[in-house]
């Protein structure tokens, strides 16, 4: 059975009804009361409170706070805070004012100004970069001094030095750099043949596009200096790029027969010199050697000469003797003066066998 029936109507451990507990007491009520809290006087508690903290009363209270709430608003638009790579420029009626808000913490008067805020640390601009889309045509193709047409991709680094010029004097800074950049680049590879952007002579196009920039730039009054131009890549488009690549490779080959040429040119040109080096060598060696000997015949002659003014006949019969001995010497054949005494020689005998060398069968013989 329930509870509440037991005991004559009280709890099961003997607690009175009337809706009491098993204890025997009921839930706790306000006092005076027999329902529960109101909740208009709860309203009216909260204004009476209201009144002894805000001056003026409830009504009164709504105004300062609302009056609070504005000049926080206001303070909090009013300050402004310039981080270290930035430059804040303040506009008055939207009319920039002189000065440059440096980094840090700034204040002015809003809604009556405000401030832009101008980055001033080094940026990159790419160009030619390829599209997003499959089937988009590359940016950045140029037609060449040679008739040629190449895909240029190269970025532009650049840095603000006039926040109030990079603000007010161009309507978009970025685009404008970009349609310059596009056109300094077709300017200057028109100019010159694709070799050069290609291969040769990529950092002097890349400086004269820098300064071509540069100038343009500086003619918009655009508060932007040029730091950099980087050329990235330079390719053909890629409908003729296997060709222009048998090209590529037809070019190195050539070189390269060149070069093999040039070092075997080099290889006989230097064997030449040296052969050419010695026989000069050798000429001036015989040179010397015949000028010596000319000039040694020459005193010997003069000697001859003094001693034959000092005797004549006797320097005479000598040159005449040396000579005759120098010319028979060689000769094989024997003369005989009969009035000296040349009877008693046997007149078969081989005298002119005698100067001859004999042969080994004659020396074997002779030995035995």
């Amino acid at each position: 059975m329930p509870w509440s029936n037991q005991n004559g109507g009280g709890g099961p451990w003997g607690g009175g009804g009337n809706n009491q507990g098993p204890w025997g007491q009921g839930p706790n009520r306000p006092r005076g009361s027999g329902g529960p809290p109101d909740l208009e006087e709860i309203i009216r508690r909260g204004q009476d409170q209201l009144k002894n903290v805000v001056p003026g009363g409830f009504n009164g209270g709504i105004f300062v706070i609302a009056a609070l709430l504005i000049g926080v608003f206001w303070l909090m638009n009013s300050i402004y805070t310039v981080q270290p790579d930035e430059r804040g420029v303040e506009l008055r009626f939207g009319k920039p004012k002189e000065e440059i808000s440096m980094p840090g913490l700034h204040f002015h008067f809003w809604p009556f100004e405000s401030v832009e805020m101008v980055t001033i640390t080094e940026q990159q601009q790419n160009i030619g970069r390829r599209s997003a889309s499959v089937n988009a045509e590359d940016s950045g193709l140029m037609l060449s001094g040679d008739q040629n047409i190449v895909n240029v991709q190269f970025s532009v680094l650049y840095s603000v030095t006039d926040p109030q010029a990079y603000l007010f004097n161009l309507e978009n800074p970025s685009s404008t750099l970009q349609q310059v950049s596009e056109s300094a680049m077709r300017e200057v590879v028109g100019r010159r043949p694709a070799q050069d952007i290609f291969r040769d002579n990529r950092q002097a196009i890349a400086e004269a596009v820098k300064s071509t920039i540069q100038a343009t730039m500086d003619g918009y009054g655009s508060g932007i200096s040029i730091n950099t131009v980087a050329i990235e890549d330079a390719a053909p488009p890629r409908e003729v790029a296997d060709a222009f690549d048998e090209v590529q490779r037809a070019e190195q080959d050539e070189d390269r027969f060149v070069e093999e040429a040039n070092q075997y040119s080099n290889q006989r040109l230097g064997r030449a010199r040296g052969e050419a080096a010695q026989i000069r060598e050798e000429a001036a060696a015989y040179k010397n050697r015949v000028v010596n000997e000319a000039e040694g015949e020459a005193q010997r002659f003069i000697s001859i000469y003094e001693q034959y003014r000092l005797a004549p006949d006797v320097t005479r019969q000598r040159m005449f003797l040396e000579t005759m001995e120098g010319v028979l010497k060689g000769s094989k054949t024997v003369v005989i003066d009969e009035k000296q005494g040349g009877q008693g020689v046997v007149p078969f005998l081989p005298l002119n066998e005698l100067g001859r060398a004999a042969t080994p069968a004659q020396q074997q013989g002779g030995t035995q």
